[in-house]
């Protein structure tokens, strides 16, 4: 991989991780058609440790609320007062709502990076999830704020995060339409969001660092790869603060034009025989 590719892939990954419209779809379809080959693990690798540039970009975003939650969490552990506090049991419901996606993605590593990096897999998760999105905020009564979140909210949505691990649907696009569903408001369903990416991202990039250091070596390459990640963490930066004023007064249905518009595209490439489903 050469610096071009991975800057323009590291600008993909920040612009897509935290809108609802597939970054692993976008990066599939990018690599795709820059000419890299979607079953090769080092390329597979490159894909999941460039989102941690994103997620540290959240983490400084919401480095006050994260102190806050941290310091309140481990206060609860050893005061009882400190346990009747919103953010100690919010701090909880963050972990307990990882806890999915850590098996699921942990037991489906081989399905998720081999049969369903396709793009036919791509453009059925744009155009049908956004049917998902649309119901969602159709009978969505965005009537509670994060401080009503709870445990069961946590746990809906951490397990519909685990369908995010099909390319196409988007991590962002099924928490906050879980969030939706729960009748949280836009902002709170994009808060826990994000919330819940910083431990399920972080699981991944780190997890692929460590036992695919070879694999990328020998294919892309350790130097586009810290291109790509701190571009990513750049351009993620602007969209998270973009996204958080977006959904205060828009609905997520904005996004769902260019979803299906896009499934459409790849659809009509994969027809035509102008790019290859894999």
């Amino acid at each position: 991989m050469n610096l071009i590719q991975a800057l323009i892939l590291g600008i993909v990954e920040g612009i897509t991780e935290f809108l609802p419209v597939s970054s692993t779809g976008h990066l599939t379809l990018t690599e795709k058609l820059l000419g890299l080959k979607l079953d090769d693990p080092g390329v597979t690798a490159f894909t999941a440790i460039i989102q941690f540039g994103a997620i540290v970009a959240v983490i400084l975003y919401f480095r006050a609320d994260i102190i806050r939650l941290a310091v309140a969490w481990w206060q609860g552990l050893f005061h009882r007062e400190a346990r009747l506090t919103h953010d100690y049991r919010f701090a909880w419901y963050v972990i307990a709502g990882s806890v999915p996606i850590g098996i699921v993605g942990f037991l489906g590593k081989g399905l998720i990076g081999g049969p369903l990096r396709n793009l036919w897999v791509v453009a059925a998760g744009l155009i049908g999830w956004s049917v998902v999105m649309f119901i969602a905020e159709r009978v969505g009564k965005r009537n509670r704020p994060e401080e009503s979140t709870t445990l069961k909210d946590a746990l809906v949505i951490g397990v519909m995060q685990c369908v995010a691990l099909i390319p196409g649907v988007s991590r962002s696009g099924a928490t906050i339409s879980a969030g939706l569903f729960r009748n949280l408001d836009r902002v709170a369903a994009t808060r826990l969001s994000f919330f819940l990416a910083i431990p399920a991202l972080t699981a991944a990039g780190a997890y692929e660092g460590l036992s695919s250091a070879s694999d990328i070596s020998a294919s892309v390459g350790w130097v586009p790869t810290i291109v790509a990640t701190v571009v990513s963490f750049l351009v993620a930066y602007a969209t998270i603060a973009w996204l958080l004023r977006l959904v205060a007064k828009h609905s997520i249905a904005v996004f769902i034009g260019y979803r299906v518009a896009l499934g459409l595209l790849i659809a009509g490439l994969l027809v035509t025989g102008v790019v290859a489903a894999t």
